[in-house]
This record gives C-alpha cells, structure tokens and sequence, in this order.
C-alpha cells in the first residue's frame, strides 16, 4: 500500500524493464515517507550512517530512499504491534 516494494514485470524468462515501486501505491503515505526519509538522513542517526554507507557503496540514492522509506515502515509496525515508544540508543565512536 505504500509503495515501497519493488515488483518486476516478466513474462516467462524474459524481464522487460527492471523492477520498479507501483504506481498504484497510496501517495499521501508514499509522500509523507519520502519526507520522513529525506529529513531522517540529515539527522545524526543510524539511517543517516546507512544511507552514507550505500552511497559509498555507489548504490543508487533513490534505490537508497526507497529502502529507508521501508525500514520506517518496519520500525512503525513494531512499534504499534509491542505497544511501546521509539528509543534510539546508537553510541558513535
């Protein structure tokens, strides 16, 4: 629902085009995602260190944010589904 995943589009063996997020995704989520996304790797943050990471790594920084965008998604659903509040504990050194 939120457009995150990818999903290939094949017939057979064939792959026509590589694998893109649906279209058919909910875009007030999507977009408020992207924003939480974009500002999570300005902060100090272990998103942030990710993202750099990748970067690094010379993964595209799109590809990069949709995945951020899902890993938010994830910390969402643990925290609803354990009933507990978001505590960031990340000791840099």
């Amino acid at each position: 629902y939120a457009g995150v995943a990818p999903f290939e589009y094949s017939s057979g063996s064939s792959i026509y085009r590589k694998p893109r997020v649906s279209t058919m995704a909910d875009k007030e989520l999507k977009k408020v995602l992207h924003l939480a996304a974009l500002s999570s790797i300005r902060l100090k943050n272990d998103l942030a260190i990710y993202f750099q990471r990748k970067v690094a790594e010379g993964k595209n920084k799109m590809s990069i944010l949709n995945a951020i965008r899902n890993k938010i998604i994830h910390r969402i659903y643990a925290l609803i589904k354990n009933e507990s509040v978001y505590n960031f504990n990340l000791h840099m050194s």
